[in-house]
């Protein structure tokens, strides 16, 4: 195997990546950027890495950053709060619960059934509302007894056979 030898005058050239680092410093001197070295300029950017990670966070005098102007995080409720928060505020509305559209297309489906898609029964809207207020009076009025029913069984939670209970008493079959 031969090798190659170098000569001392070969030596003595400054390496492709010294000539690139030298330009490099000199269009850093064209451009305005004197005196900041690559050790000082690591330095900054690891000590602004550290900054923007949150190492030396909201010191005085810093800007303030997308963290401290940002919107407050959502208040967390104890378990059950927005549970009464929700019945009282639905104790207090008269409005419907059950959507006008689907509860509308639910009785038509049903009329058509019973009576037959042949007659093409019409329908007023008031006369949809009235049946519509009916069913809820009756659905929370069951609903209040099958809880009682959960009470006396010394429950929380409704189950079906609370439902039948209420049912069966009432006399509703």
């Amino acid at each position: 195997m031969a090798r190659i030898s170098t000569s001392s005058s070969n030596r003595n050239l400054p390496s492709s990546n010294a000539l690139r680092r030298q330009r490099e410093r000199e269009e850093q001197i064209r451009r305005g950027r004197v005196g900041q070295s690559s050790a000082n300029h690591s330095r900054q950017s690891s000590v602004n890495r550290q900054r923007e990670t949150g190492i030396y966070q909201n010191q005085p005098g810093d800007p303030p950053t997308a963290k401290a102007t940002s919107t407050k995080r959502k208040r967390r409720y104890k378990p059950g709060t927005n549970a009464i928060r929700e019945i009282r505020q639905f104790q207090k509305s008269t409005d419907f619960l059950i959507s006008k559209l689907p509860f509308s297309r639910l009785v038509r489906e049903i009329a058509e059934n019973y009576i037959g898609a042949s007659y093409g029964i019409r329908w007023q809207s008031n006369a949809v509302l009235a049946l519509q207020e009916a069913s809820e009076a009756y659905l929370v009025h069951l609903l209040e007894d099958t809880n009682l029913c959960a009470i006396h069984a010394k429950r929380v939670t409704i189950m079906q056979r609370d439902i039948q209970l209420a049912r069966r008493i009432r006399g509703h079959i």
